[in-house]
């Protein structure tokens, strides 16, 4: 959470929060993300939110306090890029959040300062939980198919030149190696972190509101304002989409003769599909393929004996208190 963190806040806002430095810092940002996350949650099943909000009590009091260190995180961001572009060459900024702002000067009033928070927050959900709690799922899946783990060193030590152990490569002389290219050549890599995605997926369920009357495409009828829900845990775990062995951790199950295969995004529904697809897709592909090999490439991972894994019930899927393992070089 804090590799992710660290990174989208530099790509999507400029900001370094410095959240991987030796001291591990306090982030009261990313904790009071993650209790807003939590909360708004539990109003699926809480039929008294809406008079614990109106008389500031319980976890709608909770939620209150979150999202005011929330708003005073993104809105000191906020002011503190519109005095940096002031009076700078505008394009030496190339973070999201600087085009936000900059499309305001042609386009005055596009935005407002909620609008861009909102953006913010966004952008967040988006580059942070999902990679990182996949990346976790991850490893707790090779923890249990340990055979993955020395297929992707493999393939890694093959794509990039570094069969011979005993030159005692070094993290920078690996990740040098490391390129958009090399990257797409790590087919079965790919495979595993696209099987960790359909029996794991970062965010398990997913709604759509109706926006007009419509007839689906098997002949059911939604109202406007209807919602629809679907659920990426429950079909990347279905039978009839998957096979006998839908339950089982299978990378081949993504390649033909070593090359990876999609599937259609209607079945693998981990990045939604159609208008509405993961923008950021391709994007979260190279972070995490990038992490993973340079993490198999040195070390092995086991999980602590009788750590138990349990869900955390958020609008994103991460483990309650992580994922404990122990770790060794290779």
């Amino acid at each position: 959470m804090r590799m992710t963190l660290d990174s989208i806040c530099r790509l999507g806002f400029g900001v370094s929060l410095g959240c991987l430095s030796p001291a591990l810092p306090d982030l009261p940002f990313a904790r009071a993300f993650d209790t807003v996350n939590e909360i708004i949650t539990t109003r699926l099943f809480n039929p008294f939110w809406r008079f614990q909000r109106a008389l500031n009590i319980g976890k709608e009091k909770i939620l209150r306090q979150e999202v005011h260190v929330l708003n005073c995180f993104t809105s000191n961001i906020i002011q503190q890029r519109r005095l940096e572009l002031k009076g700078q060459n505008d394009q030496s900024k190339v973070d999201l959040l600087s085009r936000f702002m900059l499309y305001n000067k042609e386009q005055p009033d596009a935005f407002t300062d909620r609008e861009l928070q909102d953006a913010i927050l966004n952008f967040v959900i988006a580059g942070r939980d999902t990679s990182a709690i996949t990346l976790s799922w991850f490893i707790f899946c090779i923890c249990n198919y340990p055979d993955v783990a020395d297929r992707v060193f493999e393939e890694m030590s093959d794509v990039l030149g570094l069969q011979d152990s005993s030159q005692g490569y070094t993290s920078e002389e690996v990740a040098k190696r490391i390129t958009y290219e090399t990257l797409g050549k790590m087919h079965y890599l790919h495979a595993a972190l696209t099987e960790t995605l359909r029996l794991y997926p970062p965010v398990p369920r997913d709604g759509k509101e109706v926006a007009e009357d419509d007839i689906l495409p098997d002949g059911t009828r939604v109202k406007q304002g209807d919602r629809v829900a679907y659920v990426p845990y429950s079909m990347g775990r279905m039978k009839i989409l998957w096979g006998k062995d839908a339950l089982t951790y299978n990378p081949d199950r993504w390649l033909r003769d070593g090359i990876f295969q999609p599937e259609s995004p209607f079945k693998f529904s981990a990045f939604q599909a159609g208008p509405r697809i993961c923008l950021g897709k391709e994007s979260a592909y190279l972070q995490m393929k990038m992490t993973a090999a340079l993490l198999l490439y040195f070390f092995r991972f086991s999980v602590v004996p009788d750590h138990v894994v349990h869900y955390r019930v958020m609008l994103v899927m991460p483990m309650v208190n992580g994922l404990l393992v122990r770790i060794s070089l290779r």
